[in-house]
């Protein structure tokens, strides 16, 4: 069976830690450098940082502070926000990033993303999908300003996957984000066996159970943890926190 990588995803706010719920009332939850260390002690398979504001902002990122990040960090360390162009791309893998992760630029300028995988390869760029209610029914793609995209989420998949050509697909459900609920299994289904790059869920994790049932009962490639990995439990204090591996594992 294939390595199944659990993935603390913080979010950055220009100067600390924060999270949310439902995208909206970031609460501060420390220091990134500590929280790194601690990760590092943990063994984490991987981390993802993302700068909620830079896009937002009109900012890029802010590189210095990143450096000091990747030079703390001793797993896979990818980041995402406020990344523009392809010099900005350059920079982030030069200081030690191992992929970026992209979701703005995929409708604001997705030829830059295209030149950066020419160069640097499919697997050093994620490719974001975050995926709520729509107004009237159902659930679909919207973009990282809230405007719904014109494209269904299995065919906004597929287009990440075939045309930008991403090596990862970042899967965001907006209406579970720290939440605690669980991830959006209807949607994971919906699109696990339409893409053939590894998918990484994100939004609601609440405890073990939700672990293995994405990772092995919808068989998904890595689970992206935000509230657990910076909350001792739901309602309770910050406490940078990770699983025990062995407490996840399935047979």
């Amino acid at each position: 069976m294939a390595l199944k990588r659990i993935i603390p995803c913080l979010l950055y706010n220009g100067t600390g830690l924060v999270k949310t719920v439902q995208f909206k009332n970031p609460s501060y939850v420390g220091d990134p450098i500590n929280a790194i260390k601690i990760f590092n002690d943990k063994e984490v398979d991987e981390l993802i940082l993302i700068d909620i504001n830079a896009s937002k902002e009109k900012r890029e990122p802010n590189f210095e502070k990143i450096a000091d990040m990747t030079t703390e960090a001793f797993m896979p360390f990818a980041y995402g926000g406020g990344v523009k162009s392809f010099n900005h791309f350059a920079k982030l893998y030069k200081m030690g990033i191992e992929k970026v992760v992209v979701n703005s630029l995929i409708q604001e300028n997705p030829e830059v993303i295209k030149k950066t995988i020419q160069a640097y390869g499919s697997q050093a760029v994620v490719g974001v999908l975050d995926v709520k209610k729509a107004f009237l029914k159902g659930k679909a793609p919207y973009s990282y300003l809230g405007n719904k995209i014109a494209k269904s989420i299995v065919d906004y998949a597929k287009y990440l996957e075939q045309e930008i050509g991403v090596g990862e697909l970042f899967l965001q459900s907006v209406d579970l984000d720290g939440t605690w609920e669980g991830y959006d299994t209807e949607v994971i289904n919906e699109i696990v066996n339409q893409i053939s790059i590894p998918l990484i869920v994100s939004g609601g994790c609440g405890n073990l159970t939700h672990l293995k049932n994405v990772l092995y009962d919808y068989n998904v490639n890595a689970a992206a943890i935000g509230s657990m990995a910076v909350y001792s439990k739901k309602g309770m204090g910050v406490l940078i926190n990770f699983p025990d591996r062995q407490s996840v594992i399935r047979e």
